[in-house]
């Protein structure tokens, strides 16, 4: 049995809870939120992790995703939750998590909090979780924008992570003009 705390719209925990049940997140009650955490892996190396979400996942079942991540259990903050989350899904582990957004989405009753991570680690020392993804890859930044840009791409996802993407097109017009781009984003 997993548990949700339940926050209201200032992202306050209310003291209620919520057992997850396959798809029950939609019958939250109205103004409720339960926290999601989701972590964008950057390689030192200037790539991009992409991960492929397992058929049985009851939401975008089969889809490839820009991050790890899930929701918090009952007593979790955003930070831990992000690193258990990243670690239970990819093997990974990482201590310096860059908030890139918190936002709301009514329609799923989440608060999401978004992340990114630099990890220096063996790119194939990603370990799938089973029953939540079953493929990952590395891309480079042109790979990851075109993957945004695709009509696979989770679009609810994209939102959260908009003004990071955006800095990436800009780095990559940048490369285009004839400026050299180090591995971390950085001229």
């Amino acid at each position: 049995m997993e548990l949700w705390d339940l926050y209201d719209r200032d992202g306050k925990r209310t003291g209620e809870t919520w057992e997850r049940k396959h798809g029950n997140y939609q019958v939250i009650p109205e103004g409720r939120y339960h926290m999601v955490c989701d972590i964008l892996v950057r390689h030192v190396d200037g790539t991009y992790l992409l991960t492929k979400r397992d058929m049985s996942k009851d939401v975008y079942p089969g889809y490839w995703e820009a991050s790890a991540g899930g929701s918090a259990i009952a007593g979790e903050d955003p930070i831990t939750c992000a690193k258990r989350e990243l670690f239970e899904e990819t093997g990974i582990t990482a201590e310096e998590f860059q908030l890139i957004s918190h936002t709301f989405r009514d329609k799923s009753h989440s608060m999401f909090y978004s992340y990114l991570v630099t990890v220096d680690c063996p790119k194939d020392f990603v370990v799938l979780q089973e029953g939540e993804t079953t493929e990952y890859k590395w891309v480079d930044i042109a790979g990851l924008l075109e993957y945004v840009d695709s009509e696979l791409a989770i679009k609810t996802h994209n939102d959260r992570y908009a003004p990071y993407f955006e800095q990436l097109r800009n780095i990559s017009m940048t490369e285009i003009n004839g400026k050299h781009v180090n591995g971390d984003g950085s001229f």
